[in-house]
């Protein structure tokens, strides 16, 4: 009931926000945040809930992005059915690679990850329809009413779409899919002999994951008013994917979230007061320092204090 209270409470904000800020600044770096908050908590469920370290989240994230550019050039398809659309895609990609690399393990199946994302970008490059190498610009239609301005629509639209992401970690974490998810990371050789479906749990968690990451994926072309390979496919988006749950904890839905609010906001700061090939500094200093001082993020870090405090 307080996880829908909070959502609720965020979605209003969001629209008190799109209706009374003119700064249209604001509404472009929450984009950028939401959109971290989304890969993060979708990262999280096959790398934090199973412990499988993907650094694919490029390949579902750009095939998202690239579902909704040609599906909007060919048929003008409405926002809401490129989402679809590029959740869909996305996922298939998921399950299909999924069945192909969840058998290795560790440093195996990130490499297999990362080839992922090179195999995408190429087949994108070499498709002329979606602009090549030089990429497609696309032209924003009229924002629904009520909104009078695209980007702000956008912002409500991925506060709705963070609170979905959320919400399906929520319940992965909380029902039997997450307590075999959790066997899978501690023992899987265990989760096997104990009659869990440790490929099927997997495949499930690699479906859903990137399913999440072709949503948050498929406003960007609008976002941007155009799309390429080289900057779709940008592995700075699995760095931050990663890093976030590891700040803020992988062990519960709200850690990503945290990570990413947090990493997010601390980069477009930099990105605005100094520079904005700073910014993977910026990833690199945090992770060591809480990989150091925190390994378990900031919620670790607060359930330790709160166990360490009297009584």
């Amino acid at each position: 009931m307080r996880f829908w209270f909070g959502a609720a409470i965020a979605v209003l904000i969001a629209v008190v926000a799109a209706a009374t800020l003119k700064n249209e600044y604001y509404f472009f770096a929450g984009y950028t945040v939401l959109t971290y908050v989304i890969l993060a908590t979708a990262w999280n469920i096959l790398g934090g809930y199973a412990g499988y370290v993907n650094f694919g989240t490029p390949a579902f994230f750009g095939l998202g992005a690239y579902t909704a550019a040609v599906l909007f050039k060919a048929t003008a398809a409405p926002l809401a059915l490129q989402i679809l659309a590029a959740a869909a895609m996305s996922g298939l990609l998921g399950f299909a690679a999924g069945l192909l690399t969840l058998r290795l393990r560790g440093i195996f199946f990130a490499i297999a990850t990362i080839a992922l994302v090179v195999i995408m970008e190429t087949l994108f490059i070499n498709w002329r329809y979606a602009g090549g190498a030089t990429g497609l610009q696309l032209l924003r239609p009229a924002p629904l009413a009520p909104f009078t301005s695209y980007i702000t629509m956008l912002f409500v639209l991925m506060v709705a779409l963070a609170v979905a992401s959320v919400a399906v970690a929520r319940y992965i974490e909380t029902s039997w899919i997450g307590r075999g998810l959790r066997a899978i990371r501690d023992s899987e050789e265990a989760a096997e002999c104990s009659g869990v479906p440790t490929l099927k749990l997997k495949v499930f968690a690699c479906t859903v994951s990137g399913a999440l990451m072709g949503a948050a994926g498929a406003p960007m072309p609008m976002y941007l008013s155009f799309i390429e390979p080289a900057s779709t496919f940008n592995l700075n988006y699995a760095i931050g994917a990663l890093a976030s749950p590891m700040i803020g904890g992988t062990a519960h839905y709200l850690g990503p979230v945290i990570g990413a609010i947090l990493l997010s906001s601390i980069q477009q700061i930099v990105t605005v007061t100094i520079s904005d090939e700073i910014n993977v500094l910026v990833v690199g200093v945090m992770l060591v320092v809480f990989v150091v001082a925190a390994p378990d993020g900031i919620l670790g870090l607060l359930r330790k204090m709160r166990w360490k405090s009297p009584s």
